[in-house]
């Protein structure tokens, strides 16, 4: 099913006007660049003696050509009166949403966010129809025992699946990606996000409202009233609402939800910490998975770059794996726009728990003793699924390195 960001079409504001103002053209420029580039934000940053505007590409920051100073001000109001924000507000931060006609009959939705600097408002602009519209699994890019796995568990009658993963490593796409997977007629479907930027028909979300008391253990309470088959809980951050989300997998409803660890293995220490009961947990508990987003190489440029055995061996690979292969490394050129990738992918560590692995959270095993356990149980780390793609020439070595460093 392919999801929607949230707005009408009838609430989108135009960009060009009938002044045809440099700030309303350079706007105009910038968006169209973001589009062109497929940039998930963009960073407005005022300076002493002008400003910079920067566009994330995969993941990574990239700066575009320096506007000219002097059309700062009015480029930030123009945002901020699209976004509907207070443009006499400059001292405390603002949210807003804007969606725009870039160019005739393409229309873009934003979410913006003002924050005062020293010289300024900063506003960053979440580009919302960066956001993939395949919410398959095959889309994740999982291996065929990692798909084989994740679909037995998402497709359990009840229990917590947890993604895990730093912040922008697409954890909550992968929970979009299990919900598509399961919508439909027979199902009532729940989830509350902070907030809710995808619309999927057939799901009921409610994006959190601190400021109203509506927070992630509110929204997942009233749903245990609402009859549900599957919640997801966008993160899971305090002890009440991994007690609630426990809770509701042990009585007969799939939970999903996101933790911020590094791998598998320690999300289990990290529920503990909060304050879940080891024997809760090993009782709820049906999966974890972790997961990283690596930068594709551009297939147009990417060229073969030979490295040392020696090298090779200390990423991880061992000598079976080096047997007539090499690597490939970024290189750039106009399909890419000089940067030598394009597009991310994502490597993943899934970890379902086994009976020995329930076994060892209610003995309050450390992380050390779970993960030696996944490994003689022939879970892939996280290292290992990216070294595997190095070795398939989807990524780079270093860009694998980067993306899975071991403390």
């Amino acid at each position: 099913m392919k999801p929607t960001p949230f707005a009408t079409e009838a609430g989108a504001a135009r960009l060009s006007d009938p002044d045809n103002a440099p700030a309303v053209r350079l706007l105009t420029d910038t968006l169209q660049e973001a589009t062109r580039r497929n940039a998930s934000d963009l960073h407005i940053e005022p300076a002493e003696h002008g400003w910079r505007v920067r566009l994330r590409i995969d993941g990574v920051l990239h700066e575009i050509p320096q506007p000219p100073a002097h059309l700062r001000d009015a480029f930030i109001t123009r945002v901020k009166v699209l976004a509907r924000m207070d443009i006499a507000e400059r001292r405390v931060p603002q949210d807003g949403r804007l969606r725009i006609a870039t160019s005739p009959g393409r229309i873009e939705d934003y979410r913006v966010n003002s924050l005062p600097t020293l010289f300024g408002e900063k506003l960053v602009l979440r580009r919302l129809d960066a956001l993939p519209t395949d919410l398959s699994l095959d889309s994740l890019g999982l291996d065929a025992r990692q798909r084989e796995a994740l679909d037995a568990a998402i497709h359990a009658p009840h229990g917590l699946v947890l993604v895990t993963g730093p912040t922008g490593s697409g954890k909550t796409l992968s929970l979009y990606c299990f919900l598509n997977l399961l919508n439909g007629e027979a199902r009532n479907l729940c989830s509350v996000e902070d907030p809710a930027e995808i619309q999927l028909a057939g799901i009921n979300q409610v994006s959190v409202r601190e400021k109203a008391g509506l927070t992630f253990a509110v929204a997942l309470r009233a749903f245990l009233r609402q009859d549900p088959d599957v919640i997801m809980v966008g993160e899971i951050r305090d002890d009440e609402t991994a007690d609630v989300a426990v809770k509701a997998a042990q009585t007969g409803h799939l939970v999903l939800s996101t933790l911020h660890t590094n791998d598998a293995p320690a999300a289990i220490a990290r529920l503990i910490d909060i304050g879940v009961e080891p024997y809760n947990l090993a009782a709820a508990l049906r999966m974890v998975t972790a997961q990283r987003l690596v930068r594709r190489l551009c297939v147009a440029c990417r060229t073969p770059a030979p490295q040392s055995a020696t090298a090779l061996r200390a990423a991880g690979f061992d000598d079976r794996q080096l047997e007539g292969w090499q690597p490939y490394a970024a290189t750039g050129c106009a399909a890419c726009h000089g940067i030598g990738y394009k597009g991310r992918v994502g490597v993943h560590q899934v970890m379902p728990v086994s009976d020995a692995m329930r076994e060892l959270i209610v003995s309050s095993a450390g992380t050390h003793e779970l993960a030696r356990l996944a490994q003689t149980e022939q879970v892939a780390t996280l290292r290992d699924a990216a070294l595997a793609r190095v070795r398939d020439g989807t990524t780079s070595l270093a860009e694998a390195l980067a993306a899975t460093e071991i403390a």
